[in-house]
């Protein structure tokens, strides 16, 4: 179990929320003018690795075990009891049904016990309004690029709720060709963070991996090409060899980074947006964090980053976002159900 600690302000209102989507259990605790002063993990990465992926089964019954004691965790890392909690949040989707129930489940029996409202929130917009926590706020106008193991897209921010959806991955998402590439090369589960780590000392121009929709004015993905090309070369090459296993990782993270930063700036350019933010698990990627930094400096870009804690599944950015939506009066049914599929635009 991890702990992210940030320091405590006594006495004023806050908000708690729970996250639950996939394997991680987390919680956290916000005040209304939006600082995180409590957050919590539960990481279940060491019991699904021994699977290669999340065992739904499995992961549901580990939030089962975690989400009560983190709640009490949080409420002591911020000294407040339920009583000083004025909503609670958790996320209703998109993700796994099955771990979606107890995040959703615990917050609305806490909502009930209380007799405080209850505000359902879209993972995917977490994500999104990441970049903004702490002293980046408020949410401003951008282009926002959330990139993870599940998801890819392009959106234009106008305000809290109010997305445009620019485009998006036609097939796999980023994150999810990182782990399925790690998978085909024998690197351990989650692959993405291996393959960041030997591409450091790889050459990224040794093998001419497909950049697809790069031509043209198309801002959608499609990363299965890249997938299929490692797959048809594994054959050719020798991943005995330490320098041949490291310049495949540096030249599939190469064609990655290149499609994302690249989609990202002509995103900002079509929507006359300066400011660019960039979210999800595979923003922690470091080769993308400093390709990013590097371009939106060259085109007069400002770029917000979420930070690292912030940018796997939390449930601090749970927290920021139901804040937001809480103090423009926008709270949740407690019969409302989570939601699998749900889409951050409707």
């Amino acid at each position: 179990m991890s702990s992210i600690q940030y320091p405590t302000s006594s006495g004023q209102p806050c908000l708690l929320a729970l996250e639950s989507s996939c394997d991680e259990t987390a919680a956290a605790i916000c005040t209304l003018d939006g600082r995180l002063i409590a957050s919590r993990i539960a990481s279940q990465i060491e019991i699904h690795r021994q699977y290669g992926g999340v065992v739904p089964e499995v992961a549901s019954r580990n939030h089962i075990l975690h989400v009560r004691p983190l709640v009490e965790q949080v409420l002591a890392d911020a000294y407040r009891t339920l009583a000083d909690i004025s909503a609670f949040a958790a996320t209703s989707g998109p993700g796994l049904v099955s771990s979606l129930l107890i995040g959703t489940s615990m917050a609305k029996a806490l909502s009930i016990a209380e007799n405080k409202p209850f505000i359902a929130v879209n993972h995917m917009e977490g994500h999104l309004l990441s970049p903004f926590m702490n002293e980046n706020g408020p949410v401003r106008p951008c282009v926002a690029l959330i990139v993870s193991g599940g998801h890819t897209m392009l959106v234009r921010v106008r305000n809290v709720g109010q997305y445009e959806l620019l485009g998006r991955t036609r097939d796999d998402a980023a994150g999810e060709a990182f782990d399925k590439v790690a998978k085909m090369i024998g690197l351990p589960y989650p692959g993405g963070p291996e393959i960041d780590k030997l591409s450091q000392r790889g050459d990224p121009t040794a093998f001419a991996f497909p950049r697809s929709f790069l031509d043209g004015r198309s801002l959608e993905f499609s990363f299965s090409g890249l997938k299929t090309a490692v797959l048809y070369e594994l054959p050719k090459i020798d991943l005995n060899s330490e320098q041949v296993l490291t310049d495949v990782c540096a030249s599939v993270q190469a064609a990655i980074i290149e499609v994302l930063v690249e989609k990202l700036v002509l995103a900002a350019k079509q929507c006359g947006e300066k400011l660019v933010t960039v979210s999800g698990g595979v923003s922690c990627n470091r080769g993308l964090r400093a390709a990013l930094t590097a371009r939106c400096a060259k085109e007069g870009l400002q770029l917000l980053l979420a930070q690292p804690d912030l940018c796997t599944d939390n449930a601090g950015m749970i927290a920021f976002a139901a804040v937001q939506r809480f103090n423009i009066g926008h709270t949740s049914p407690l019969e409302a159900d989570v939601d699998p599929n749900l889409s951050l635009v409707s």
